[in-house]
């Protein structure tokens, strides 16, 4: 697994992105049925100073959770649109080695392909680890789109600038749909198939969900301090 780089400025940030994005593999095809997935996310304090970064690996199977790691820090970068995995990269990366179940597949909250410079947070971490990874965003980040039907599995395709980056999902009957994009040694298609068989239940990926709990519980912990000892009056 490479280090991240530690840009200073917005435009050392970009030379990264620029340099990296070549590197990602956004053909695949990726892993049919991987046996380990992880879901990665990360909370932030109100304050907006503490982070708490998680990593929850599930079977493929049965979405039981077979392993967690955090990271509690501090964000790495400054708030920019388009760099924001600058701010969690380094917390992300520390809580994936802590891990003792290694996952054949990465799914983040957030975007690969569908970036403004093609170069999200899950492209970043594929990179980074070498591992297949996609990217399931709530909101999307860039593009075009028309509404997919109504029932769970439609999809259109996300478009940017005349270009396919990703696609529109419906997870759940009349639920509003989800951005799945590629991040790295994965295609559209089996993409798209992960995060159905990972939403079984729900809007979002048993990945995310599982993360985003160990994530605020983590930050809970790490942000709420024990009253002091009652003085005698």
């Amino acid at each position: 697994m490479s280090s991240p780089e530690a840009p200073r400025t917005v435009a050392e940030a970009v030379a990264v992105q620029d340099r990296l994005r070549p590197l990602a593999d956004l053909v695949g095809p990726g892993p049919d049925r991987p046996a380990t997935v992880a879901g990665l996310d990360v909370a932030y304090a109100e304050s907006g100073d503490r982070l708490a970064a998680a990593v929850t690996v599930l079977d493929a199977a049965t979405l039981a959770v077979l392993d967690r790691a955090v990271e509690v820090g501090r964000p790495a970068f400054d708030y920019v649109p388009g760099l924001f995995a600058f701010r969690e990269l380094p917390a992300l990366l520390g809580a994936l080695d802590r891990l003792t179940v290694r996952p054949e597949l990465l799914v983040c909250d957030g975007h690969g392909l569908a970036h403004p410079r093609r170069f999200g947070l899950a492209c970043h971490l594929g990179v980074l680890t070498g591992l297949p990874t996609i990217g399931v965003g709530k909101t999307p980040l860039v593009g075009q789109w028309a509404e997919p039907g109504p029932r769970r599995g439609a999809a259109s395709d996300l478009v940017d600038r005349g270009e396919v980056v990703g696609r529109v999902l419906r997870t759940r009957d009349g639920v509003k749909p989800v951005f799945v994009s590629v991040g790295h040694r994965m295609s559209l298609a089996n993409a798209v198939a992960q995060v159905l068989a990972l939403t079984p239940h729900y809007r979002l990926p048993e990945t995310t969900r599982t993360a985003d709990r160990l994530s605020r519980d983590a930050l809970t912990a790490a942000t709420t301090r024990p009253p002091g000892p009652t003085l005698p009056g």
